[in-house]
């Protein structure tokens, strides 16, 4: 049973009107600021189908710019879901394809990272039924509570601990991450070039992906860089480019380095020369040291000049700050359409072919191309406590379908179940008002409305 109020979008209230109280099974609520054009019912609340062969909650028709639209809302029952975790940060948390866990229980693994974040794929199917009872319960509150919000903490195989909650910094291994890399080594020595140029003789940014040395890039050499003689340890590809200076790791660049010379060989004789000023620094500015070549072409600690000071703070302002995102990825399945239409292949076809809208909770998604009505949507843009469960173990969404009343009624939708938005004016309780987020296009709105813009 679902305990939880139901949502109602609005958009009025963004422009300052009054608040319509919280409804209780004892207060009624009069109503007053249902309107067609401002309101949208969201699948928050509604309840589901099951047993999956009666219609859809709440079908509501309304005029949006004088156009009949009908909304379908549920609350979808996801045995087939799960959660698409970026966590930004340039650390190391763990070998791909390692299992994840939370509380001793294996809930996902880790995949293939991105462009300075580490990506984690947790839940779906085979942990929240295939495994044993206790790993679909952990399975099951680990997403729900990461979808509806909440911190969770997760361990990596071999790997980090770590501190997920949407929009939050993750906290890896007890520290909490600052900011995400500007970009790999190779990228770093391109952005800050010119601003190198001349302050310094050699440039060497860290890397566990791709570290980068000025004097051999083509930036550099476009700009007449010296040679220094320098070596590196590593798989050389492209000029100035290195892959595998150094294991993957949580300190210089998402290396497991601690001293930066180590990822260096002696420098050429008849190529350095003494007094060469080295900086070598991470791809966040987190971690640098800058040398300079004694008589003997060793590098020499020194303190790092001023100008090279403010070069490093430039890497740091341009890194975003490191957050977590989570997407919740869920398929709707036969039931779920049944609730819309008879015949749930139609249902399908017009989610293919954008005659009908899909939205989470009102906020917009994502639904994969091919079979089926797969859909990822950011759960930060969802309303709060937005998602439940079942004991199956599975999660509760909402969902919602909005599409013009006589395309519905080509689909074979239950038309007989069709309200107007003004029957919920009176006599329906525990429901409740919020705001519509502003970084949202409204639900109701046409692809090409300036709300989309």
């Amino acid at each position: 049973m679902r305990l939880d109020p139901h949502v109602v979008l609005d958009r009025a209230l963004a422009r300052g009107e009054p608040v319509v109280p919280f409804l209780r099974k004892k207060r009624e609520w009069d109503g007053s600021l249902v309107d067609g054009e401002e309101a949208f019912v969201t699948g928050i609340g509604a309840g589901t189908t099951y047993p999956d062969y009666k219609p859809a909650p709440f079908i509501i028709s309304s005029q949006v710019q004088g156009v009949d639209m009908v909304t379908v809302v549920t609350e979808g029952i996801f045995s087939y879901c799960g959660v698409k975790l970026k966590i930004d940060t340039d650390r190391h948390l763990g070998a791909e394809c390692s299992i994840v866990r939370a509380k001793d229980e294996a809930v996902g693994h880790v995949t293939t990272s991105e462009y300075g974040s580490q990506m984690l794929s947790l839940g779906g199917i085979r942990h929240l039924t295939g495994g044993s009872r206790r790993e679909g319960t952990v399975t099951c509150e680990t997403l729900l509570n990461l979808c509806n919000g909440k911190a969770v903490k997760l361990e990596i195989e071999n790997g980090a601990r770590v501190v997920v909650e949407a929009g939050k910094p993750p906290v890896v291994d007890d520290v909490q991450e600052q900011r995400m890399r500007v970009g790999c080594g190779s990228a770093t020595i391109g952005m800050f070039a010119k601003q190198w140029y001349k302050m310094v003789d050699e440039i060497v940014v860290v890397d566990d992906h791709i570290t980068g040395v000025l004097s051999e890039h083509q930036a550099g050499k476009l700009l007449g860089v010296r040679k220094t003689g320098i070596t590196v340890k590593g798989r050389r590809s492209t000029p100035g480019r290195y892959f595998k200076v150094a294991e993957p790791g949580t300190s210089w660049g998402g290396t497991n380095i601690a001293d930066p010379l180590s990822i260096l060989g002696p420098f050429k004789e008849r190529v350095a020369w003494p007094g060469l000023r080295l900086l070598m620094v991470s791809t966040t500015g987190e971690h640098y040291a800058y040398f300079e070549l004694d008589e003997d072409l060793r590098p020499v600690e020194k303190e790092l000049p001023v100008a090279l000071r403010e070069s490093v703070e430039r890497i740091r302002e341009n890194c975003e700050p490191a957050l977590c995102t989570v997407l919740f990825m869920g398929g709707a399945g036969g039931s779920l359409r049944a609730g819309v239409t008879e015949n749930p292949v139609k249902l399908t076809n017009s989610v293919g072919d954008a005659l009908t809208r899909v939205t989470c909770g009102g906020a917009p998604v994502y639904v994969w191309p091919g079979g089926g009505i797969t859909f990822m949507v950011d759960v930060s843009r969802v309303p709060e406590n937005a998602f439940g469960y079942v004991p199956t173990p599975a999660l509760v969404a909402p969902i919602e379908f909005t599409l013009k009343l006589a395309d519905y009624a080509t689909l074979g939708g239950h038309m007989d179940h069709v309200r107007p938005l003004s029957s919920m004016n009176g006599g329906e309780e525990n429901r409740k008002r919020v705001v519509a987020r502003p970084g949202n296009p409204w639900p109701m709105s046409s692809p090409q409305g300036e709300d989309e813009q």
